[in-house]
């Protein structure tokens, strides 16, 4: 039977790597972009051609997705609240760095709106399609927090720290709102994938205190998620650090 899951941030870095994860294992994806639409359209097609080597000519969509507009992001809930949908994966995020004394509301405001209350209405309008999976414990939800939002925070990131601990927080009162028929997870990485702009310097330094002596990458968080929506039908409301044994340091 067909499954689908949506994954919203699919352009790059892991939200590409989810979608090709669950494209090799036969899923068909709805994948959502902001800005990155080229980018998206190419993880579209190699999601394809991954999907016809698992032996299946899978659906792959692509649509433009705002989260800082929250009408336009219950716009869509709505929009395929009517289908069914076996996952819901949420792979975007604001990450702004924000040192303390250049904090402004509007900033603040900005990564809680994106970071917490857009996951939110997507998991409340997209519920009545995720009840409808036929997958073994329901259908999924994946949402990515941050390690450093549990007891490890950041210099300079108040705001988003602030935001994805409101996520977690929100996983685990969704796992009670929408159990039995909905499982509703987060994953909390450290470093999986570096930005752009990181110096050498900080990521020496940073994969010095990672008991696995490396950073992480897409793809090990790609296989997390495959693992939770597909092998794991008795876990809800957890967040999973997924850091190397980071937070043991």
């Amino acid at each position: 039977m067909p499954r689908l899951a949506i994954v919203i941030g699919a352009a790059r870095r892991v939200g590409r790597a989810v979608a090709l994860e669950l494209a090799r294992q036969g899923w068909d994806l709805l994948l959502t972009h902001h800005t990155s639409a080229a980018e998206c359209q190419q993880t579209a097609a190699d999601a394809r051609e991954a999907g016809a080597k698992s032996g299946r000519a899978i659906d792959v969509r692509v649509e433009k997705l705002n989260l800082s507009d929250l009408a336009a992001v219950e716009q869509f809930g709505r929009a395929h609240a009517a289908g069914t949908a076996d996952a819901l994966i949420l792979c975007a995020a604001s990450y702004a760095r924000t040192p303390f004394g250049t904090i402004d509301a509007a900033t603040a405001e900005h990564e809680i709106r994106v970071n917490s209350i857009a996951p939110l209405l997507l998991v409340q309008a997209l519920a009545p399609a995720l009840t409808r999976s036929s997958l073994v414990g329901g259908g999924a939800v994946v949402a990515f927090g941050d390690i450093h939002a549990m007891g490890r925070p950041r210099r300079a990131f108040v705001p988003y720290i602030m935001s994805k601990s409101a996520l977690h927080s929100m996983v685990e009162a969704l796992a009670l709102e929408l159990a039995p028929a909905v499982r509703v997870n987060a994953i909390a990485p450290g470093v999986v994938a570096w930005p752009d702009d990181a110096p050498l310097e900080e990521r020496v330094a940073y994969e010095s205190r990672i008991p696995l002596a490396r950073a992480g990458t897409p793809e090990d968080a790609a296989r997390l998620v495959r693992s939770i929506v597909e092998d794991m039908p008795y876990v809800t409301g957890s967040v999973i650090r997924l850091d190397g044994g980071r937070w043991l340091r």
